[in-house]
């Protein structure tokens, strides 16, 4: 009974973490405006860079990951959540948290920062994810130099996901992981995908790929 209740408390306080808005409470803060209403509306560190600028984007950024490492890290020994499927749970409601989060009316990010923290806080507990947290990070940072696309990055990325859990021989849990983070990616960037098609994505051009007239 006591590790039921630990387990749904820690769950919930995961939850709210992940639920806390830091764009929009940098938005108010730096700007007082509603972040919401500006750029592509969303809640997250890609917005709060193009709106807000690169220092409070970037602290925005850094926060969002650290809400995901916290939540699989502190909150699981706090609760004396060891097991790997505790963790597990804990990022799943952390980066549902983020995604779709009480304080703004269950409307929030698209959860790509939140989980990389969950990915670096489950390394930390589970060494044998680093492999596959830096070849994440590499496939990103690859299809965003290549493409300018943010967006395509992050869902390769997540679509890449499950087969390095399986690909490197993690638990059954971990690649369930896997296959739920792709789902949300997908879920949160349906209009990405729409904009991708139709060639309206907004893109960001490097020095290095623009065209030089003479």
């Amino acid at each position: 009974m006591i590790q039921l209740l630990n387990i749904v408390l820690s769950l919930v306080v995961g939850y709210l973490i992940g639920s806390l808005p830091t764009a929009y409470l940098m938005g108010r803060f730096c700007k007082g405006i509603d972040i919401r209403r500006h750029g592509s509306g969303n809640v997250g560190a890609t917005n709060a860079l193009r709106v807000l600028g690169k220092i409070p984007g970037s602290i925005v950024l850094l926060a969002d990951v650290f809400k995901g490492a916290v939540a699989v890290t502190i909150v699981g020994d706090l609760f004396g959540l060891e097991h790997a499927g505790y963790r597990v749970l804990l990022a799943v409601v952390v980066v549902a948290g983020h995604n779709w989060t009480i304080f703004l009316n269950f409307k929030g990010g698209k959860g790509i920062a939140a989980s990389l923290g969950v990915l670096i806080g489950l390394t930390i507990k589970i060494p044998s994810l680093c492999p596959i947290l830096l070849i994440s990070v590499l496939t990103w940072l690859i299809i965003f130099f290549m493409s300018g696309f943010v967006s395509l990055a992050s869902m390769v990325s997540a679509v890449l996901l499950p087969f390095l859990m399986a690909g490197f021989n993690q638990p059954l849990e971990m690649v369930v992981l896997g296959i739920i983070f792709c789902v949300f990616v997908i879920l949160r960037h349906r209009l990405n995908i729409k904009r991708l098609l139709c060639g309206k994505e907004s893109r960001v051009e490097f020095p290095f790929r623009r065209k030089k007239f003479s």
